[in-house]
């Protein structure tokens, strides 16, 4: 079994993570076990790990999975930042998909998709008018889960309407 506990703070009001880590397995698997009472007799190993070890193992920063909090500032057109929404970066034939681009973490595989769209409608274009800045131009566009900005071109289609 596999327990994702969302929104365990990054900072502690008292202790550290790496003092209170089992403290807060404990904890997980007494709320759980108050719906499935033979939980603790089943259990045979536990791994935790803490924002502050997603933070260390994986350079999530602050443990956030979702790159960036899905909050309303940084929602649809929002995400990862108002104007950069697009998967488009500065760089010519340089895409962005993952968690920090629209419709955030934890809907698999939509970022993706999403991407892979406006790639495609880039590549109809005539290869001149893909050619922001002249940089890299020659070459097919690439995508990237970097979260990086991209920058929306007129006419773009809104990412969530990409999605259909």
């Amino acid at each position: 079994m596999s327990c994702f506990v969302q929104y365990a703070p990054y900072k502690l009001a008292e202790g550290t993570w790496d003092d209170q880590r089992e403290a807060f397995g404990d904890n997980v698997i007494e709320t759980i076990a108050e719906y499935a009472p033979n939980i603790k007799d089943i259990i045979i190993g536990r791994q935790i790990l803490t924002p502050l070890d997603l933070e260390r193992e994986f350079g999530l920063t602050q443990g956030n999975i979702f790159q960036g909090e899905l909050s309303l500032e940084q929602l649809f057109f929002l995400r990862p930042v108002a104007g950069w929404a697009y998967y488009r970066t500065p760089v010519d034939n340089l895409y962005m998909c993952g968690s920090a681009t629209h419709p955030g973490g934890g809907i698999m595989g939509a970022n993706g998709r999403i991407a892979s769209q406006v790639i495609l409608k880039e590549w109809k274009k005539p290869v001149a008018l893909r050619q922001s800045n002249g940089a890299n131009s020659s070459s097919q566009p690439a995508a990237t889960s970097a979260a990086s900005k991209s920058a929306a071109a007129p006419g773009d289609v809104h990412p969530a309407k990409e999605l259909n």
